[in-house]
């Protein structure tokens, strides 16, 4: 695949792979725990196994796992799953500017494999709107990255759940590994703010049905990040109208 891409496209893609690699043990931890899941709940192995290759959604995948147990009508599981991924319409926002251009069923693609850290390091990387060279070879060098750890890791804990203690605190640790992902993202102050105000939201409403603390919770970041950047905005108009007022009267007394 490498060989039919430019230069550039081969030089992006491993940037991308390599801006991802520092999180590959924590999605791998994590598909490991969601193979397990899967494995001893009520899905066949043929059933977990296309739930992994087709769903791709970890959240929303451990968050219908208890409907299906209880046999709740599948309105309610399609519903659930929905909610817990209502953060990639988001997404989706953060990342049409960026590849608007693009035929519709490529950007389809680009959604499947697109995810809360690719989306995250992605952003981070400042790429400027429009087509880029580069910039599409280095988002799927994250997404390739990502697929392969989490299908890797995802049907090892599917085909060996009954070997892997549950003891390990394997979801534990694959949290504890994104965090430094996290810490790093938070550039400004109103990221800080809505960082903070997502924890919160997240911690008050945790025993909330349907995991809708996660919707929630990011729902309640935009609009503290957005309240931020508008109150940091004002601040700074203010300071430079204070500065040029002062600037005015100091040559009007000369």
């Amino acid at each position: 695949m490498l060989a039919r891409l430019s230069d550039t496209d081969r030089r992006a893609f491993r940037e991308g792979a390599r801006a991802y690699a520092p999180t590959l043990m924590a999605i791998f931890s994590w598909g490991l725990v969601t193979g397990i899941a899967m494995s001893k709940s009520v899905l066949t192995l043929p059933q977990a196994l296309t739930m992994s290759l087709l769903c791709y959604a970890g959240s929303s995948q451990l968050a219908v796992l208890p409907l299906l147990a209880a046999k709740l009508p599948v309105w309610t599981v399609l519903l659930t799953a929905a909610m817990v991924n209502t953060r990639f319409v988001i997404f989706s926002v953060g990342l049409a500017p960026h590849f608007s251009y693009l035929p519709m069923w490529r950007r389809i693609v680009l959604g499947y494999f697109n995810g809360d850290v690719i989306y995250l390091l992605f952003v981070k990387k400042n790429f400027a709107t429009g087509y880029v060279p580069g910039k599409e070879a280095y988002f799927w060098g994250m997404a390739v990255s990502s697929w392969l750890s989490w299908q890797v890791s995802s049907i090892v804990g599917i085909l060996l759940a009954s070997l892997i203690p549950d003891n390990w605190g394997l979801a534990l640790a694959g949290t504890l590994a994104l965090l430094p992902v996290m810490v790093a993202a938070i550039a400004t102050r109103s990221t800080l703010v809505a960082v903070s105000v997502a924890g919160i939201v997240a911690l008050l409403a945790f025993d909330l049905p349907y995991r809708l603390a996660l919707p929630l919770a990011v729902i309640a970041a935009i609009a503290a990040g957005s309240a931020a950047d508008l109150m940091i905005e004002r601040a700074d108009l203010r300071r430079i109208r204070r500065v040029r007022r002062v600037s005015d009267n100091a040559g009007d007394s000369r």
